[in-house]
């Protein structure tokens, strides 16, 4: 505390990026108890989740559409921007509650984390960037660790027919994933976070509504009054209360920071599916959850660059 008996604003910049992460990794343990609690399919639970959440997304498009400093976007930088929202958050986020159908928490956690390490791989092919040293060790811990979780959790999972497919999905998921955050690299200093951000999410909204309009099957919003307070649940507790924590987070003690405390997500993931899933612990999850981590943190401590989901 300082004089006054006040606590320092960077000591609850921490506080803040800390419970905004847990609250994050509380996405895939909400989705996993509607698959169990009600009848619903991924489509209709993503769509009560944007549905819920695109009065904040409006808003802040509003306030900074009205902002004096409001950066006009060309024709060319409102198809990046409507593209990468669509791999984002539409994409990645169908198949992520997808893959949620077919493999745990813990493990979904761990595979998503691996955007950052895609990433980088992005901008190598892509944007021609080299991989530095750091980022080479950062790909062998990250790929490694999941390599191992990912056998012990196949020996724990040895009943589910499904399990090859839910991974996949999950790793598209990340890919899908990465490419905004490569995209995101080259557009955010050209017209600011903030807006760049919002018009995504809208964009990403918009072709959830549209895909979920165009299959046309909507009985399943009849399942009962649970269904929707888990879409108010995905929506508030794992979507829009966390973007506004990191945010406010990353202005207090920068994005380095609030990158290194979100690392807690996997880990968060993996206790929350214990307690309130029944998911089992076990000794290679944690030898791979740590690698994972450790490749993660060499990235971002060097990049000083955070995205989280």
């Amino acid at each position: 505390m300082d004089k006054d008996g006040n606590l320092p604003a960077g000591f609850i910049g921490i506080l803040v990026a800390f419970f905004g992460a847990i609250l994050f990794s509380t996405k895939a343990i909400i989705v996993k108890l509607a698959f169990a609690d009600v009848k619903v399919d991924a489509l209709t639970l993503l769509t009560l989740r944007m549905v819920f959440s695109l009065p904040f997304y409006l808003l802040a498009a509003i306030l900074i559409t009205k902002n004096p400093e409001n950066v006009q976007l060309s024709r060319k930088e409102w198809m990046y921007t409507i593209g990468l929202g669509l791999f984002g958050y539409y994409l990645s986020s169908l198949f992520d509650f997808i893959g949620l159908q077919y493999i745990s928490a813990g493990l979904e956690r761990l595979i998503l984390f691996l955007y950052p390490s895609f990433a980088v791989l992005i901008n190598a092919f892509v944007f021609k960037e080299p991989i530095r040293r750091n980022e080479g060790a950062a790909l062998v811990l990250t790929y490694i660790g999941i390599g191992i979780a990912y056998y012990g959790e196949l020996n724990v999972d040895t009943s589910n027919p499904h399990f090859f497919l839910g991974t996949l999905l999950v790793f598209l998921c990340s890919i899908t994933y990465s490419v905004y955050i490569a995209g995101s690299g080259k557009m955010i200093p050209r017209i600011g976070a903030n807006k760049f951000t919002s018009y995504a999410l809208l964009s990403s909204t918009a072709g959830v509504f549209v895909h979920y309009l165009v299959r046309g099957q909507y009985d399943l919003l009849q399942s009962g009054m649970s269904l929707w307070w888990y879409g108010i649940a995905l929506a508030l507790i794992a979507t829009v209360i966390p973007t506004y924590m990191l945010s406010y987070a990353m202005k207090k003690v920068g994005s380095t920071k609030v990158a290194i405390i979100s690392s807690i997500g996997p880990v968060s993931t993996i206790l929350q599916a214990h307690y309130f899933l029944g998911e089992k612990i076990f000794l290679l999850q944690i030898i791979g959850t740590l690698l994972v981590l450790a490749g993660v943190l060499l990235l971002v401590v060097k990049t000083k660059k955070v995205e989280v989901v």
